[in-house]
């Protein structure tokens, strides 16, 4: 059992919080570089690939990695707050989809999710829920000044940083089956609107948009 603070964590949760990092961002990586593993196989320059990859990896565990990972965190940290016992469970039945699928073309990925036990209130289960997509927004304020102030290497990944958090914060927000928008719809309409609205439409700003 390890600790940060008063927030535990058991071995198992360790590991599956690492493997969905690094499964999750490899998948970003894949979808991003399409037809990487066929072009390494003839390009001229199998280094000059695999590096491009690697830059491209990077760019992922610190920006679609550290995301999700501080979006779950997030969860769990506010979920012990209201006396619940949760941890991180990956599913990597999803994990290998979001491989399989990145390397198709296309990207679906839901890596796991904290499970909680207890007895909550609506408004708890909101806040809960809540808190996910309210921290990749805090990241977006994070990764945006240094997108427009730092050098062009940095201010590249700062930007993905960018737009990846709004894109989760975004897509969390819908109100649809497990997502985090329909516990928070369930709790207040007025809340829901306020941050569900905003997020969406800067998650698609940021996708379609002319970028940092």
């Amino acid at each position: 059992m390890s600790a940060i603070g008063s927030i535990r964590f058991s071995r198992r949760e360790l590991f599956d919080l690492v493997a969905a990092w690094l499964i999750l961002s490899v998948a970003f990586t894949l979808f991003l570089n399409p037809g990487v593993l066929s072009r390494w196989s003839y390009a001229p320059d199998p280094a000059a690939v695999i590096a491009a990859f690697g830059e491209s990896l990077v760019t992922s565990l610190l920006t679609v990695g550290v995301g999700f990972m501080l979006h779950e965190l997030a969860h769990k940290v506010v979920a012990i707050r209201f006396g619940q016992v949760a941890a991180f469970q990956a599913d990597y039945g999803m994990l290998f989809l979001a491989l399989v699928s990145a390397m198709a073309g296309f990207l679906f990925a839901a890596p796991g999710a904290v499970v909680h036990r207890g007895r909550l209130t609506p408004k708890e289960s909101g806040l809960i829920a809540l808190a996910g997509p309210m921290t990749n927004l805090a990241l977006v304020l994070v990764f945006a000044p240094v997108a427009l102030l730092a050098g062009p290497d940095i201010a590249s990944i700062a930007s993905f940083g960018v737009t990846i958090n709004l894109l989760l914060a975004g897509f969390n927000m819908i109100p649809y089956g497990p997502l985090d928008g329909r516990t928070v719809l369930r709790w207040s309409r007025g809340v829901y609107l306020a941050v569900a609205v905003p997020s969406i439409v800067l998650a698609i700003a940021g996708l379609f948009g002319p970028g940092l």
